[in-house]
């Protein structure tokens, strides 16, 4: 038995004002491509399959073509849980009609014990789906006393435990967000405060857990409990992330291996720091020129329109920051404004924090002559 666990599509997902449909498509055509050749059983996708609750109809069309691709010309198996971007009930609209086709949809709290059991030439695997939930929803599905997301998420384990078969392999796929586990920007927080945490360990006891949520490909507690990440990268903060999705080979016996395969997007996002100069430089032979792009100047001084400048050679920079006036977090610029100092005082010590740099002669020299402009200026007012 092999299956692929991928999640977080997010398809119709926007980055900085452009539609990232086209590079979803891109990569997803990738993962077609490895279902094919290590001949996978099935399609493990752990939630947030589209971007919002509606998602626009060309992002509809696009995932039905994709699964109609698996389901009907590779007839491999496709299981999904609705995560937390997705409305659960317009996901799972026909599910119950599409199981014929190997499409199988899991977004009903109610039916958390009822397995997808996928049959292969090393024996059947049972596949249970723990869709998106807050406790609210939980409480109201089975008039149970839980509080927290961690509560909630206990209790639905629990359930499924007492009924699992322990004759066969079994995997769990949750969208939720592990204790302790690396978040990114690009994340929709489930909570305030980070009450939205669950733990572990209630998980340890299944053969492999295809978890949905976070971005960063990565295990917690156990090697066997997985994120497989994004299939993008949606965030700047997520640039040094290797986007891919995860293989998982089992046997009668349980788990037998589970391996990263990577996707190579078709504009990667990237961040490049230097000087102006220097990145219009390097430019010329960058064979990745339409990379989406932060560039991080490091220049001291005024520079005239230079996204124009760094959008003729790179076209996709979507974000541009000046380094030299970036602040450490936490950190307040101090400066000490008392009559018993001149203008030129406070303005020198403004200067420093801000750039970590003195004032040139000339510099001064300058500040010196605006100042007694303005001071000028004021006096034939008065």
């Amino acid at each position: 038995m092999k299956f692929i666990h991928t999640s977080d599509w997010h398809i119709g997902r926007l980055f900085q004002n452009i539609a990232l449909l086209d590079d979803q498509l891109y990569v997803l055509k990738q993962l077609k491509a490895y279902a094919i050749e290590y001949e996978v059983d099935a399609v493990i996708i752990a939630g947030d399959i589209f971007d919002r609750s509606v998602p626009p109809a060309e992002s509809v069309e696009a995932l039905n073509h994709f699964l109609k691709q698996l389901t009907d010309e590779l007839n491999i198996s496709v299981i999904m849980i609705s995560g937390n971007h997705d409305s659960a009930k317009r996901l799972s609209f026909g599910a119950s009609h599409m199981q014929g086709s190997g499409l199988h949809i899991l977004s009903n709290l109610h039916d958390v014990t009822t397995p997808v059991t996928i049959h292969s030439e090393t024996g059947p695997v049972d596949f249970y789906g723990l869709p998106y939930h807050d406790p609210v929803e939980v409480r109201e599905a089975y008039g149970c006393d839980v509080r927290s997301y961690d509560e909630a998420h206990t209790f639905l384990v629990d359930r499924i435990n007492e009924i699992r078969s322990k004759e066969q392999p079994s995997v769990m796929i949750s969208h939720c967000f592990i204790d302790g586990a690396e978040e990114s920007e690009s994340e929709r927080p489930l909570s305030i405060g980070g009450a939205d945490r669950v733990s572990y360990e209630p998980l340890k006891d299944f053969d492999y857990v295809a978890l949905g949520h976070l971005h960063a490909p990565q295990y917690k507690g156990f090697e066997h409990i997985r994120y497989s990440g994004s299939l993008l990268k949606y965030s700047f903060s997520e640039y040094k992330q290797k986007k891919g999705i995860t293989l998982v080979e089992m046997d009668q016996k349980g788990l037998v291996s589970h391996q990263h395969l990577a996707l190579e997007p078709q504009h990667d996002l990237r961040v490049l720091e230097g000087t102006l100069a220097d990145i219009l430089e390097s430019a010329k032979t960058d064979t990745h020129a339409d990379d989406y792009l932060l560039i991080k100047l490091t220049d001291k001084h005024d520079i005239l329109d230079p996204m124009g400048q760094l959008r003729q050679v790179y076209p996709n920079t979507l974000q541009l920051e000046r380094s030299q006036y970036s602040l450490a977090s936490g950190s307040r610029l101090k400066a000490d404004v008392s009559l018993k100092r001149s203008e030129s005082d406070v303005f020198n010590d403004f200067f420093q924090q801000v750039t970590g740099n003195e004032l040139s002669e000339a510099q001064q020299a300058l500040l010196l002559e605006t100042i007694q402009q303005v001071k000028n200026s004021n006096e034939g007012k008065a």
